[in-house]
């Protein structure tokens, strides 16, 4: 079993909800940071855990308006909530690559049960660039993970009725999660040569 360290430029946090009833409005958080204790080379039987951290204010939907509205205490409160955190209960294999995560999903200072489906994406050495430095290969790991949760159920009520009926924002919100870490052993290395 080793731990891997989630590359913060290669991971981020996807979501999707609902809007006005006709489409999706997408967007993206980009500072998560986390670990996962995992065997690579023996990937069903290894006894996983995954822990994660996201920055609530690196919240990015490509309208600076909206960012700020999500921001704000209608929604994600970052002020009293600076954090979205997970951390896994159980972790099991359910054939091949793919993974039943379950754990406890913090929001908004809420901390609920949620399930994700994840897949092993699998494992490869490349080089470590910082700076334009070449520090040395690194072996790194991907997992992408899914999951939808009810907004409501973590105190996200906001909402506006439409003229014509309905809701302008969803309840389900759509998660992805898409992970590439490094061995642990080999960020310390590369942190000492950079």
């Amino acid at each position: 079993m080793a731990k891997w360290i989630f590359e913060p430029g290669h991971s981020a946090a996807e979501f999707a909800v609902r809007h006005m009833m006709v489409s999706q409005m997408r967007g993206m958080f980009k500072n998560v940071h986390g670990s996962i204790d995992f065997d690579p080379d023996k990937p069903a039987d290894s006894a996983a855990a995954v822990e994660a951290e996201i920055d609530a204010a690196g919240i990015w939907t490509g309208d600076d308006a909206r960012d700020a509205h999500l921001r704000g205490p209608d929604f994600l409160n970052v002020e009293k909530h600076p954090l979205i955190t997970f951390r896994s209960t159980e972790v099991r294999c359910v054939g091949g690559a793919d993974f039943l995560i379950s754990g406890e999903l913090g929001l908004r200072g809420v901390t609920r049960p949620v399930e994700l489906e994840a897949r092993y994406l699998g494992r490869w050495q490349c080089p470590y660039w910082e700076g334009g430095k070449d520090l040395g290969p690194v072996s790194r790991i991907g997992f992408t993970a899914t999951t939808t949760i009810n907004r409501h159920d973590f105190g996200v009520i906001w909402n506006a009725p439409m003229d014509q009926g309905g809701m302008v924002v969803g309840e389900a919100v759509a998660i992805t999660l898409d992970v590439e870490a490094i061995l642990e052993a080999d960020m310390s290395r590369v942190a000492a040569a950079a």
